[in-house]
């Protein structure tokens, strides 16, 4: 009998052998498939790589329904629906029915899809008809789960409105054969990624299309704008505003601090000369934000509990609910949770699943349709649900922990209640006492609209390597044009012409060190001075390799009968050995075999097992969630120094903590620097409050502790969490003369000289080496393999390690190493914030207090660094000894 528990029941081994079989030559078709235009091009003799440009069909879609349509007639298809439209819809179909590109931010569940949906059709329908069947409308989404939610979306209002308009969908999932069909007619509209979008302009047969595009719609623009994924579809905008000048772009989010910045980044390549329109589509939407006040909690916090003594209360939660989201920050958590809440309540078999990103296609598909039907009562998740897949039947969204951002906590919350007029609610529940007063921040910060910006790459030359290639590989490029392209672009406004031409050399010639190696001269210019890939197998394996999203490597997860259940992380699966136990999509699974990068599974009858952990699982504290919090503890010092009771709950559930706080040492806040200094056994403490976030106190404490020591010599041990850091040292360390009572003439928090110093206190090389990684992937140094026949993790760190290590020795001017050395500094340790952090320390006053025993804002701190001791105690009865001898002293 198949065990589901909250999963598509297994079928039987004949039907899953057969599946098996299929996917087998599934994956071989793929592979063939990549290269399905090169070989068109092999069999016509062509000696371009790109395939012949095959002619469009004279006859165009019946587009006469689409050409009458007018914002009248929207507007009486939405009265016979019982709606009525919003001004920001109207004022986003006037603007788009004019001609103008333009950012529309609105709340989850507003109505921004048919806003800009039905503006487009209005935009085609004031165009004149053109000559041929072509795609009129580009819907770009950042996931394939939502692409084809969207799809469907589409297809629905537009058959309504115009007729017979073809709504397409085209991702990675999409075969061989469907892409044929969209190359051969082209719909009307097609929803894809940036990922396929870019895999198009590798194909010549694809321009023509392309080049009669009309509007590219980027939805959920939030999710792309401060990555790398971003910058491939900048330059993908770029591209088709180059084809087509009078092209309209239109982004949608929900969740932006930085608005105008981020419609310029859109924007930047569009050439058009009506000025683009910044529409806030501003809805009396009630958002309900609270959070779990337990009955009683630690004054001692520590970060290990993951709030499972809340289960009950969870449970109860579900239970009153039809539909409920329990969003987790990991995948780790979310498997945790997902077996507890099913040993806590046996019944919801079959109603409860688990959603995350390491689970395989089918299952999450299964879910996702389970939640739209309302045929689950909850989904245990992480952020692979965050984006807009329209749930309507969700009535609570309950967050396990701090939600870490405030754009985080809005884009879960609006998965409630995601349609207007109907309230979305979402309940935080802590893992610590502490994250009470992050859950307080947090809806204050949500109430006053104070959003995380969000900032694009600067000059990514990976990314413009990767470009250079895939241009070759279509049309072939001439450099001054594509040069001038480039830096229409946002991300390349400040390029160069000479890292430019770096790159053009790079890709043509490898670069000083592989100039020996054909492998790496992947373009050649031909008679007309065109750039163009010489080669077809470098074309088919750029085409596999054609994106900017790198992961470690993975491994699959399978029955020993056969079927997939998932992916897992190589190295977690090396640490096993076979009989070993661990937890993966809602199970308890006995490891039987590894064989071709595939773990073989069978049901266990275990029912604890080890947790895998999965990389980056740690989520930082952001810069506006860290203010408010310090703006929380101000409110509670105000009201406790007055022997009042704080107003907000969460901050009276916390004034036993708040107020020991203060009566052993005292409280942070926006305009003072705590620092508390502690002698014990171990040696001796200092403990610092920035409140600037995890990473940006892994760099704080590094460069204290070097330009400590490099003054009088000494070793620290460093431990950090997202409110403070500590430093340990066996010898006494002087802080009073390092840390004046004016900040600003402190040497230890002075900017200058930064960027070396901070060069010299970390292994700034291997944190390079580790960046270069995920370059030379994107850049097309390393090549992950074919379908069926990937890279081990261990493998493309050796070839990446290799490159890294020619260049340094060899290469020296090679601009991905110092690319490798700037996003090291700017994306492991956040360097700019870092500065930011240090000015704002300047100007705070200082209070320094000397501690008898840790405080409840230290002892966290000492629990952190406890983890990383090797120790045969155990760390939870260690730490309730501590917590113990702690309250003795505190009721004393």
């Amino acid at each position: 009998m198949s065990d589901f528990r909250g999963l598509p029941p297994g079928p039987n081994v004949g039907t899953q052998l057969k599946a098996l079989r299929r996917k087998q030559k599934k994956a071989a078709a793929t592979a063939t498939n990549v290269a399905t235009d090169v070989a068109a091009a092999e069999q016509a003799g062509t000696e371009n790589v790109g395939p012949a440009v095959a002619p469009f069909p004279d006859s165009c879609p019946d587009l006469s329904p689409l050409s009458a349509l007018t914002v009248e007639k929207i507007e009486d298809w939405f009265a016979a629906q019982d709606w009525s439209p919003f001004h920001y819809q109207q004022e986003v179909w006037n603007a788009m029915q004019s001609g103008r590109s333009g950012l529309l931010h609105a709340t989850t569940g507003a109505g921004k899809t048919l806003a800009v949906w039905l503006g487009a059709l209005l935009a085609v329908a004031r165009l004149p008809r053109q000559r041929g069947a072509a795609t009129r409308v580009m819907w770009i989404t950042p996931m394939r789960a939502l692409a084809a939610d969207s799809a469907k979306a589409l297809q629905k209002s537009v058959a309504a409105l115009a007729g017979d308009c073809e709504v397409a969908l085209q991702t990675g999932d999409t075969d061989s054969a469907a892409r044929a069909a969209i190359l051969r007619k082209p719909p009307f509209a097609l929803v894809t990624t940036p990922e396929s979008l870019t895999l198009m302009f590798t194909r010549a047969s694809s321009q023509p299309n392309l080049s009669k595009l009309q509007v590219l719609v980027v939805d959920e623009w939030h999710e792309l704008i401060g990555n790398k994924r971003g910058v491939q579809l900048q330059l993908a905008i770029a591209r088709l505003a180059q084809m087509n000048p009078g092209l309209q772009v239109w982004g949608l989010s929900a969740t932006l601090g930085n608005l105008p910045l981020a419609m310029d980044v859109l924007l930047h390549p569009v050439t058009a000369k009506k000025k683009p329109v910044l529409v806030q589509g501003k809805l009396p939407k009630q958002l309900l934000i609270d959070s779990l006040i337990p009955d009683t909690f630690e004054r001692f916090p520590w970060g290990g509990h993951l709030g499972l003594t809340q289960l009950e209360f969870v449970a109860r939660e579900i239970d009153q609910s039809a539909s409920t989201l329990v969003f987790t920050n990991t995948r780790s958590q979310a498997e945790i949770w997902y077996q507890a809440l099913l040993e806590a309540r046996p019944d919801y078999a079959g109603l409860l699943a688990l959603h995350h990103g390491s689970l395989d296609k089918s299952v999450r598909d299964w879910v996702e349709g389970g939640l739209k039907t309302g045929l689950l009562k909850a989904v245990v998740c992480t952020s692979s649900l965050d984006l807009g897949v329209d749930f309507l039947p969700v009535e609570r969204v309950i967050q396990i922990g701090s939600p870490k951002g405030v754009a985080r906590l809005l884009q879960r919350a609006g998965r409630s209640g995601h349609a207007p007029g109907r309230p979305s609610r979402i309940t935080v529940v802590p893992t610590n006492a502490l994250e009470l007063l992050e859950a307080a921040a947090a809806r204050h910060a949500a109430e006053h609209r104070q959003i995380e910006s969000r900032f694009s790459p600067d000059s990514p030359l990976d990314v413009l390597v990767q470009h250079l290639v895939t241009v070759a590989m279509g049309t072939g490029f001439k450099p001054d044009d594509l040069y001038a392209e480039v830096r229409a672009t946002y991300a390349y406004k400040n390029l160069t012409r000479a890292q430019f031409d770096w790159a053009v050399a790079f890709v043509e010639k490898g670069g000083e060190s592989l100039a020996a190696y054909p492998d790496y001269q992947r373009v050649a210019m031909d008679e007309a001075g065109v750039y163009r890939v010489p080669r077809r197998d470098i074309a088919r394996r750029h085409a596999m390799s054609v994106g900017t999203i790198v992961s470690d490597s993975a491994m699959h997860v399978a029955w020993m009968t056969g079927g997939r259940l998932g992916t897992i992380e190589e190295g977690f699966i090396a640490r096993l050995k076979a009989g070993d136990c661990f937890s993966f999509a809602g199970r308890v699974l006995e490891l039987v075999k590894v064989r071709d990068m595939t773990a073989y599974v069978r049901k266990a009858n275990r029912k604890k097992a080890t947790v895998p952990q999965w990389q980056g699982g740690k989520m930082p504290l952001s810069s506006e969630l860290a203010h408010a919090s310090l703006h929380m503890l101000e409110l509670a010092h105000q009201a406790i120094s007055k022997g009042k009771k704080p107003v907000l709950p969460e901050l009276r559930a916390l004034e036993g903590l708040l107020g020991l706080q203060m009566r052993w040492s005292a409280l942070p806040s926006t305009t003072n620097l705590l620092v508390e200094e502690l002698h014990s056994k171990e040696g001796h403490h200092l403990f610092v409050y920035p409140f600037e976030g995890r990473t940006v106190h892994i760099g704080l404490a590094s460069l204290l502790a070097w330009r400590a020591s490099r003054h009088k010599p000494g070793t620290f041990s460093i431990a950090m969490n997202d409110y403070g850091f500590e430093l340990l040292s066996a010898e006494p360390v002087n802080w009073a003369e390092w840390i004046p009572a004016s900040l600003a003439d402190s040497p230890l928090f002075s900017t200058d000289n930064l960027f070396q110093d901070v060069l010299d206190c970390l292994n700034a090389s291997e944190l390079a080496q580790r960046r270069f990684r995920e370059i030379a992937r994107i850049s097309g140094l390393v090549f992950q393999g074919y379908p069926g026949a990937g890279k081990s993790t261990k493998q493309l760190q050796a070839s990446s390690g290799l490159f890294f290590e020619v260049f340094k020795k060899h290469d020296q001017h090679n601009l991905l190493l110092g690319q490798a050395q700037r996003e090291a500094l700017e994306q492991e340790l956040e360097l700019k914030r870092m500065e930011q952090a240090l000015l704002s320390i300047q100007t705070k006053t200082l209070v320094f207090k000397q501690i008898e025993r840790p405080t409840p804002f230290a002892f966290p701190l000492l629990i952190e660094r406890l983890r990383e001791v090797v120790s045969t105690e155990k760390l939870s009865d260690r730490v309730a000894r501590m917590v113990a001898e702690l309250e003795k002293a505190a009721q004393a």
